[in-house]
């Protein structure tokens, strides 16, 4: 497979992802009525404006774009993270501050024991962040050819 149809199918996997994202916690909050806790939103601030970052990306075949992308969605893999710990670990949960008038230890959702809100947003900074760096590495693979 090409260089070219490889950052084609990358870029609009990774959009497909984070539109997903936004498009799940949409859902939560407004047609479930879920409220937000402090870090949900904080993983909000950083999944919305991938997907119009990596929509034109796809759009227009810009790989250039995982040295923006990248930063942003580990700085959320990060956040949810901590988030997912918060929740499902005692250590972390004791330790963790007040997050306002929704607690982040709260769990709208608790599937199969271990898929909660703070998982999915895990999962979708991760299919954006092993796309992007997949993306980075054929980039320089592609230069040195």
């Amino acid at each position: 497979m090409s260089y070219e149809k490889k950052k084609e199918y990358l870029l609009f996997s990774a959009w497909a992802a984070a539109v997903v994202a936004m498009a799940g916690s949409l859902y939560f909050s407004e047609v479930l009525g879920y409220e937000p806790c402090v870090l949900c939103w904080y993983q909000r601030i950083l999944m919305y404006p991938l997907v119009i970052v990596l929509g034109i990306a796809a759009v227009k075949k810009d790989g250039a774009q995982w040295l923006y992308v990248l930063p942003i969605s580990l700085i959320g893999f990060g956040i949810s993270l901590y988030h997912y710990l918060i929740q499902k670990t005692s250590f972390f949960a004791e330790s963790s501050p007040a997050c306002g008038r929704v607690p982040c230890t709260g769990e709208y959702i608790n599937a199969f024991g271990f898929i909660t809100i703070p998982f999915l947003a895990l999962i979708g900074f991760t299919i954006i962040s092993v796309c992007m760096v997949i993306l980075a590495m054929q980039k320089k693979e592609e230069e040195t050819i």
